[in-house]
């Protein structure tokens, strides 16, 4: 499958709503169309800063703002998309193949990401023409 930012959905997680304060529950190949193994939150990123800036060959994330809000901008070489995040029950999942970058961070913001894979320094690509280059093929 081609890699495109239509490809990129925003999921809607489940939310079980309690008077004492609500829960959301991620299963593996159930919410999401893959097993998690590897998760991490970015936090405390300073005002004006841009996280991300790499695509992955393999990997797929599901990125969810547990507090605060961001935007994600997602370029697949030729179409370029924003997705403002702001609810802890709705997680943006990046296919493979998918530039991003992670901009406009509210104060107390955090960022959960949900990964296909465990880290591998050679499954992403840093460098935006190599990726534009990959994205032609």
């Amino acid at each position: 499958m081609m890699a495109s930012v239509y490809n990129c959905p925003v999921i809607t997680l489940p939310k079980v709503h309690n008077r004492a304060g609500n829960i959301t529950a991620v299963n593996n190949e159930l919410e999401l169309p893959f097993s998690v193994k590897r998760l991490y939150y970015l936090y405390d990123v300073p005002g004006g800063e841009t996280r991300g800036g790499h695509a992955h060959y393999k990997l797929q994330q599901l990125i969810v703002a547990v507090s605060g809000s961001f935007d994600v901008i997602l370029d697949d070489g030729t179409v370029k998309k924003t997705v403002h995040l702001n609810r802890p029950n709705y997680g943006l999942l990046v296919v493979p193949g998918i530039w991003r970058d992670l901009v406009n961070f509210s104060s107390g913001a955090v960022l959960l990401v949900l990964a296909s894979e465990s880290y591998d320094e050679l499954d992403y690509i840093r460098d935006y023409n190599e990726f534009l280059e990959y994205a032609k093929k």
